[in-house]
């Protein structure tokens, strides 16, 4: 049987506030549970068509509460303020039917005022896209949204532990331009670095991320479907928590994004033979 794959995020309104949506299969991890960058992408989505919404997404706080399985999604929004340049939203994403949340954002929406532009940051230097392979790996079709966007890179997957956690990524979308809830989605698109330090048999989730989305509107139709280079580093790890660090940056030089990320992990349980 052939499963089509749309990665479409269709919203259906319900009521003022309130939304569903499907999440097909194909955003899912191979464990289960929907990958963490749907609901990023998600949160975006859904305050571009809230009516009442005023501005873009310039940065994002999600808390992941519980595992998302695919399928039916309930969606709340909530405006908690907006002043005359900034607003601030509430999103809950949750299993149809269910009142235990599963994600939890908060969303701060800008009308973004033309003001003189200025960068400290700069991007590192990295192979060309086109000279890194596209690998195919078995199994892990669906990992980390790889149904979704094509990632180029000379790591192995799953990481080793080498002992170093930065690494540099060529990504674009699969599925058509760039756009602000793609961009979201990419901010969760790398390795948990713990895996660098302890190697695969890590078992690993997000906590808390936050994205904050620098690039304007003319910056991503300037990117359209070419490939943006992920920049991911972690810092610590102990007591089962590990963070982690990225920049997104534009072929040209332009830094589209940054995040921050708090992952939970463990060593995974031995397994029993068979």
């Amino acid at each position: 049987m052939t499963t089509t794959q749309t990665h479409a995020i269709d919203l259906v309104p319900v009521a003022p506030g309130r939304w569903t949506t499907f999440a097909g299969p194909e955003w899912s991890n191979p464990r289960g549970g929907l990958w963490g960058g749907y609901a990023i992408g998600l949160c975006v989505r859904v305050l571009e068509a809230e009516p009442t919404a005023v501005g873009e997404a310039l940065s994002l706080t999600l808390t992941y509460a519980a595992g998302l399985p695919s399928g039916e999604l309930d969606i709340r929004t909530r405006r908690l303020r907006q002043g005359g340049s900034v607003g601030v939203w509430e999103v809950e994403v949750l299993p149809a039917g269910s009142e235990q949340v599963g994600v939890h954002a908060i969303v701060t929406l800008a009308r973004r005022p033309t003001t003189p532009h200025f960068a400290f940051a700069a991007m590192p230097a990295a192979p060309d896209p086109e000279s890194l392979p596209s690998p195919i790996v078995p199994g892990a079709s669906q990992h980390y949204g790889a149904s979704a966007f094509e990632r180029r890179t000379l790591d192995t997957f799953p990481p080793r532990a080498t002992g170093d956690s930065r690494t540099l990524a060529w990504v674009r979308s699969r599925r058509g331009p760039l756009d602000k809830a793609m961009l979201g989605m990419i901010t969760d698109n790398s390795a948990p670095r713990a895996m660098y330090a302890l190697g695969p048999a890590i078992m690993t989730t997000t906590l808390s991320l936050t994205a904050y989305l620098h690039a304007t509107a003319e910056e991503l139709a300037a990117v359209g479907d070419d490939f943006i280079l992920v920049e991911c580093e972690g810092r610590v790890g102990g007591g089962g928590a590990s963070d982690e660090r990225s920049s997104y940056w534009s072929r040209d030089g332009q830094l589209l994004a940054t995040s921050e990320q708090l992952a939970w992990y463990r060593t995974a349980p031995p397994t029993s033979p068979e």
